[in-house]
Protein backbone atom coordinates (compact mmCIF):
# COMPACT_ATOMS: atom_id res chain seq x y z
CA UNK A 1 0.00 0.00 0.00
CA UNK A 2 1.49 3.65 -0.75
CA UNK A 3 0.90 6.09 1.22
CA UNK A 4 1.54 9.92 -0.17
CA UNK A 5 3.71 12.52 1.55
CA UNK A 6 3.35 16.08 1.27
CA UNK A 7 4.95 19.19 2.65
CA UNK A 8 4.52 23.40 2.68
CA UNK A 9 8.41 23.41 4.19
CA UNK A 10 9.27 22.18 0.61
CA UNK A 11 8.44 23.29 -3.02
CA UNK A 12 4.76 22.44 -4.13
CA UNK A 13 4.61 19.67 -7.33
CA UNK A 14 4.24 21.63 -10.62
CA UNK A 15 2.73 19.05 -11.93
CA UNK A 16 0.86 15.65 -11.64
CA UNK A 17 3.49 14.00 -9.13
CA UNK A 18 3.33 13.65 -5.02
CA UNK A 19 6.38 15.33 -3.46
CA UNK A 20 7.43 11.42 -2.02
CA UNK A 21 5.70 8.40 -1.74
CA UNK A 22 5.81 5.53 1.19
CA UNK A 23 5.46 2.08 0.45
CA UNK A 24 6.09 -0.28 3.05
CA UNK A 25 9.97 0.87 4.57
CA UNK A 26 11.04 2.91 1.61
CA UNK A 27 10.27 6.52 0.59
CA UNK A 28 10.62 7.44 -2.94
CA UNK A 29 10.83 11.56 -3.29
CA UNK A 30 10.27 12.96 -6.54
CA UNK A 31 13.28 15.54 -7.71
CA UNK A 32 13.78 18.64 -6.11
CA UNK A 33 15.08 21.60 -8.23
CA UNK A 34 15.87 24.98 -6.46
CA UNK A 35 12.80 26.33 -5.88
CA UNK A 36 11.95 28.54 -2.77
CA UNK A 37 9.12 26.97 -1.20
CA UNK A 38 6.90 29.85 -0.37
CA UNK A 39 7.30 32.22 -3.88
CA UNK A 40 7.49 28.95 -5.88
CA UNK A 41 10.15 30.72 -7.68
CA UNK A 42 13.96 29.76 -8.77
CA UNK A 43 16.28 30.97 -6.30
CA UNK A 44 18.26 33.34 -7.24
CA UNK A 45 22.16 32.93 -8.12
CA UNK A 46 23.84 30.14 -9.46
CA UNK A 47 24.97 26.67 -8.74
CA UNK A 48 26.24 27.57 -5.54
CA UNK A 49 22.69 29.09 -4.24
CA UNK A 50 20.51 26.57 -6.64
CA UNK A 51 22.44 23.37 -5.08
CA UNK A 52 22.38 25.00 -1.56
CA UNK A 53 18.17 25.11 -2.02
CA UNK A 54 17.76 21.48 -3.18
CA UNK A 55 19.82 20.25 0.28
CA UNK A 56 17.16 22.47 2.01
CA UNK A 57 14.09 20.94 -0.03
CA UNK A 58 15.83 17.92 0.58
CA UNK A 59 15.80 18.53 4.26
CA UNK A 60 12.53 20.02 4.51
CA UNK A 61 11.33 16.54 2.20
CA UNK A 62 12.88 13.78 4.95
CA UNK A 63 11.60 15.55 8.29
CA UNK A 64 8.65 15.76 6.42
CA UNK A 65 8.66 12.26 6.61
CA UNK A 66 10.47 11.74 9.95
CA UNK A 67 13.68 10.90 8.38
CA UNK A 68 17.27 12.35 8.05
CA UNK A 69 19.71 12.43 5.72
CA UNK A 70 21.57 9.03 7.37
CA UNK A 71 18.23 7.49 5.71
CA UNK A 72 18.98 8.29 2.59
CA UNK A 73 20.10 4.83 0.22
CA UNK A 74 20.28 6.50 -3.41
CA UNK A 75 20.02 9.28 -5.37
CA UNK A 76 20.67 10.70 -8.71
CA UNK A 77 21.76 14.05 -9.47
CA UNK A 78 20.53 16.03 -12.78
CA UNK A 79 23.03 19.04 -13.83
CA UNK A 80 22.43 20.54 -17.10
CA UNK A 81 26.71 21.12 -17.26
CA UNK A 82 28.67 18.32 -15.69
CA UNK A 83 31.36 21.34 -15.47
CA UNK A 84 29.56 21.95 -12.27
CA UNK A 85 29.95 18.32 -10.66
CA UNK A 86 32.88 19.47 -8.41
CA UNK A 87 30.99 22.35 -6.91
CA UNK A 88 27.20 20.62 -6.64
CA UNK A 89 29.58 17.39 -5.09
CA UNK A 90 31.22 19.55 -2.60
CA UNK A 91 27.59 20.77 -0.90
CA UNK A 92 26.12 17.82 -1.40
CA UNK A 93 28.94 15.89 0.76
CA UNK A 94 27.97 18.38 3.83
CA UNK A 95 24.73 16.38 4.07
CA UNK A 96 26.49 13.18 3.50
CA UNK A 97 29.19 12.82 6.29
CA UNK A 98 28.62 9.21 7.51
CA UNK A 99 28.25 6.42 4.93
CA UNK A 100 26.98 8.52 1.48
CA UNK A 101 24.34 6.73 -0.75
CA UNK A 102 24.51 5.00 -3.75
CA UNK A 103 24.58 8.06 -6.13
CA UNK A 104 24.04 8.27 -10.37
CA UNK A 105 25.21 11.92 -11.05
CA UNK A 106 23.83 12.55 -15.26
CA UNK A 107 23.90 15.31 -17.46
CA UNK A 108 21.06 16.95 -18.91
CA UNK A 109 19.63 18.93 -21.76
CA UNK A 110 17.37 20.91 -19.26
CA UNK A 111 15.22 20.80 -16.09
CA UNK A 112 12.11 22.55 -15.52
CA UNK A 113 11.62 26.47 -14.89
CA UNK A 114 15.49 26.66 -16.04
CA UNK A 115 16.87 25.07 -12.94
CA UNK A 116 20.57 23.80 -13.06
CA UNK A 117 20.60 20.96 -10.85
CA UNK A 118 17.75 18.54 -9.76
CA UNK A 119 18.12 15.79 -7.26
CA UNK A 120 16.12 12.78 -6.97
CA UNK A 121 16.33 10.06 -4.01
CA UNK A 122 14.92 7.24 -2.11
CA UNK A 123 15.38 6.79 1.85
CA UNK A 124 14.63 3.70 4.39
CA UNK A 125 14.24 3.52 7.62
Amino acid sequence: MKKQIQTNAAPAAIGPYSQAIQVGDFIFYSGQIPLDPESGNLVAGGIVEQTRQVMANMRAMLDASDRDFTDVVKTTIYLTDLADFATVNEIYGEAFTDVPPARACVQVAALPKGAQVEIEWISVG
